[in-house]
């Protein structure tokens, strides 16, 4: 297992950037992400931002052959659903868009959940449980505190409402590679796991299904779907722990009550 790495107080002052710019980012598409539009549109839009307005590097491009900056994950789709100039969102879609930005050599990562005017009642409480899920875990995280809390605390959520959590796919340690150490599962058992210290920046993504956690991977190989073609719904902020608790890098204007 590599090491975790632990962050200098610049190294942290660096991320606070990026995840600054990158709530900047959601902010923007806020007013952009309507029916009718393409997910193609909506990551070109992205890139100019990031690139343009930002002047930050869109991490995702590029990042193991992938040709995007974001992921659009519509309805049944768990995650990477890969951006298409025919794929326009309904009245009762639901989106995840997750994107990655670097800036000054540090990454961050967040995903937030789209819900269309007309989406279905059924759909918004899973959103809704899902994003609840995530602060579940988030608030978990202190030092001395263990990932399997974490875990813990999204499943004791999810399945509280008749859901489950997709155990294929999990958060991350994340600086200066996307993908560092540790993994951060979103189900498991409290006290179990790594212990949490101080200096340390990693991901929650919780992946929570209507139906059944069993996924598939379809023949495009990255878009990953429910196997029993239910809903399926992400939220995902990075997070840092601090002495006494812990920082949201990603936090949006809107969560800051």
């Amino acid at each position: 297992m590599n090491k975790i790495t632990i962050k200098t107080k610049d190294e942290i002052e660096l991320m606070r950037e990026s995840g600054r710019l990158l709530a900047q980012v959601f902010t923007m598409l806020d007013e952009f992400i309507v029916p009718g539009i393409s997910t193609l549109e909506i990551n070109d839009k992205v890139e100019d931002f990031i690139v343009n307005e930002l002047q930050s590097r869109p991490a995702s491009k590029g990042q193991y052959g992938y040709a995007y900056v974001l992921n659009t994950s519509i309805n049944e789709v768990v995650c990477h659903g890969v951006p298409k100039a025919d794929e326009r969102l309904k009245n009762k879609d639901i989106v995840n868009v997750d994107i990655t930005l670097e800036k000054n050599g540090f990454i961050a990562d967040s995903s937030k959940m789209y819900v269309m005017p007309d989406a279905s009642p059924i759909a918004r409480k899973l959103v809704k449980t899902t994003y609840e899920a995530m602060w579940e875990g988030i608030k978990q995280v202190k030092p001395g505190a263990t990932l399997g809390d974490i875990g813990h605390a999204i499943q004791s959520i999810a399945q509280s409402q008749g859901y489950s959590v997709v155990r294929e796919y999990c958060g991350h340690g994340i600086g200066r590679e996307m993908h560092e150490e540790p993994q951060v599962l979103h189900y498991g058992q409290r006290g179990q796991g790594i212990e949490l210290k101080e200096g340390m920046t990693f991901t929650i993504e919780p992946m929570i299904n209507q139906g059944g956690h069993k996924i598939k991977t379809k023949k495009d190989g990255w878009t990953v779907v429910t196997r029993d073609k239910k809903l399926s719904a992400q939220s995902e902020h990075t997070i840092l722990v601090t002495a006494e608790g812990y920082e949201v890098l990603t936090l949006r204007p809107e969560e800051k009550k």
